[in-house]
C-alpha cells in the first residue's frame, strides 16, 4: 500500500519549473531512494512533501491516504512525516538527551515545567519517556554524550542527533536529507547499516536523498531520478543504474562507461 503518493506535483519560482509534473509513489515500509544531479529538485520536492513551500495549482499530494496539498508544516509534522535536514538545526545550548526529548514532546500530555509542579504519576511517565530515549540515544551512538550540550559534538554526531530527534518524533515516514554528508567511510558504511536497522525496529518508511550513491544503492527498494525536476527514471538499483537516461544526466555522458559503474559501486 502507498504510504506517500504525489502526482502531477508541480513548482515554480518565477519562470524557473523546479518540479515539473513528478508523479511517484512510496510503498510503506520500504525504503525509498530520490537521486540527481545538483539543481535537479531533489530539495524542492522535499519541502513541497513537508510544506515549506506551495506547489503550483493541479498538484495532490496524498500521506497515509490523507490530502495534505500546500498543508501547513505543522499539520504535516502532526501526521507522522518527519525530515532531517542537510543544514542541522539543533539547539547547540540544550543537552543531547533535551534535544531528542524536544523532538517527543508533541506526544506528551503535559508541558515541560509538569513534571516540577505536578503529582507522582506526571513524574512517573516522565522517568520513562526519559529512559526510551536514552534507549534511542544508545541506538544511535550517542548516550554516553546524553547530558553534554549538543554544540559540543562533532559534525558527524551532529548528524546522528538529528537523526534521533526526527525518530523521537515517532514518524510514519521519514525523509533523510543528505545523511551522509561530511561523514568518513566508516561512518558511511556504519549509516548504511543504521538506515536498514531503522526501518526494522522502528517500522519507518524511509526516503532517502543522497549523493553517496552507494548509500542508495546498498539501501533501496526503489529509486527514482530527478532531472531538470522531472522524474527521467525509477525503478530497483539494478535498473536505475543500467538506465542510459541516468547515466547521460545524472553522471555526464562524457563519463567511460566503466568510470560510471565504479561511482555507483563505490
Amino acid at each position: 500500500m502507498a504510504l506517500l503518493e504525489t502526482r502531477n506535483l508541480s513548482k515554480s519560482f518565477g519562470g524557473l519549473q523546479a518540479i515539473d509534473n513528478v508523479s511517484l509513489r512510496v510503498d510503506e515500509n520500504s525504503v525509498h531512494g530520490l537521486i540527481g544531479p545538483n539543481g535537479s529538485g531533489k530539495s524542492t520536492f522535499f519541502n513541497l512533501l513537508t510544506g515549506v513551500y506551495q506547489p503550483d495549482i493541479g498538484s495532490h499530494i496524498s500521506f497515509n491516504q490523507i490530502d495534505i496539498t500546500g498543508k501547513p508544516a505543522h499539520y504535516i509534522a502532526s501526521q507522522g512525516l518527519a525530515r532531517t535536514f542537510q543544514l542541522l538545526r539543533l539547539y547547540g545550548e540544550l543537552s543531547v538527551l533535551e534535544n531528542v526529548l524536544v523532538g517527543y514532546h508533541p506526544h506528551t500530555k503535559y508541558g515541560p515545567l509538569a513534571p516540577l509542579i505536578m503529582g507522582a504519576e506526571v513524574r512517573r511517565q516522565d522517568k520513562l519517556v526519559k529512559e526510551e530515549m536514552m534507549e534511542l540515544l544508545e541506538f544511535i551512538g550517542l548516550a554516553e554524550h546524553a547530558e553534554i550540550p549538543a554544540a559540543e559534538l562533532s559534525g558527524g554526531q551532529r548528524r546522528l542527533l538529528a537523526l534521533g530527534r526526527a525518530i523521537a518524533m515517532r514518524p510514519k515516514m521519514l525523509l533523510l536529507d543528505e545523511p551522509g554528508a561530511g561523514l568518513s567511510p566508516v561512518n558511511v558504511d556504519n549509516l548504511m547499516a543504521t538506515i536498514l536497522t531503522l526501518k526494522e525496529r522502528y517500522n519507518l518508511t524511509i526516503v532517502v536523498v543522497e549523493h553517496i550513491l552507494k548509500v542508495v544503492m546498498a539501501t533501496c527498494d526503489t529509486i527514482s531520478v530527478l532531472d531538470h525536476g522531472q522524474k527521467i527514471s525509477e525503478g530497483s538499483p539494478s535498473f536505475v543504474k543500467n538506465d542510459p537516461a541516468v547515466v547521460e544526466a545524472y553522471l555526464g555522458r562524457e563519463m567511460a562507461d566503466e568510470d560510471i559503474r565504479a561511482a555507483m559501486n563505490a
